[in-house]
């Protein structure tokens, strides 16, 4: 199968992930989106307590219960130890070597991916999916991905994706200022987020 990941903390998921798990899915013809939260990201400041945790998984499957394409991978989430790509990637490689992956990612990690941890390892194990959402940089977009498959080889791909400007930071603030995040996420992620109250003492 054609596989594509999407990573991230999804504190909270919203519809700015899921159009470009769809777009992905239709401009390249692959057979599953999976969504795959991360447990102990080293860049990022998430929640990490098992509670949190708790919250963010049910709110991707929420957001994508009704999707048949899309899935839900704990890998990284059931790991105690930092949560790194090329990592995750090489195990995959292990775990399903029949499938081919496709790494989504957006524009800003493209051209920060050598910080990455062992970039280099990331490479041969996927098709790397770089979302641009304005095209006035198709051209220094084409120069990085260039730049990348000329130095290391790697294999990457344009995802033209819309331009939505929503943020998980968005969500939160909105919600711990009990403001709608209607049309944000989705519905059933929006109920969620009121059920349980969240975000009310983080933002």
């Amino acid at each position: 199968m054609k596989i594509g990941i999407m990573g991230g903390t999804f504190d909270p998921i919203h519809i700015g992930h899921l159009l470009l798990g769809e777009f992905a899915y239709e401009d390249f013809a692959l057979d599953e989106i999976w969504f795959m939260p991360n447990g102990n990201p080293p860049h990022k400041t998430a929640d990490h307590t098992e509670e949190a945790m708790h919250h963010r998984i049910e709110m991707v499957k929420l957001a994508i219960r009704d999707i048949p394409h899309f899935r839900i991978n704990l890998y990284e989430a059931e790991t105690e130890e930092h949560s790194y790509t090329y990592s995750t990637l090489k195990e995959f490689s292990k775990r399903y070597p029949d499938d081919e992956f496709y790494f989504i990612l957006g524009a800003d990690s493209l051209f920060a991916i050598e910080e990455w941890k062992n970039f280099r390892e990331i490479f041969p194990f996927c098709t790397i999916l770089a979302a641009m959402r304005d095209d006035k940089d198709v051209q220094r977009m084409h120069l990085q991905i260039d730049y990348l498959s000329e130095s290391y080889g790697a294999k990457i791909e344009l995802l033209r994706a819309p331009l939505v400007e929503i943020s998980s930071t968005t969500v939160r603030r909105r919600a711990s200022l009990n403001l709608s995040v209607r049309y944000m996420v989705p519905d059933t992620v929006a109920e969620y987020i009121k059920d349980h109250q969240l975000y009310k003492k983080r933002g």
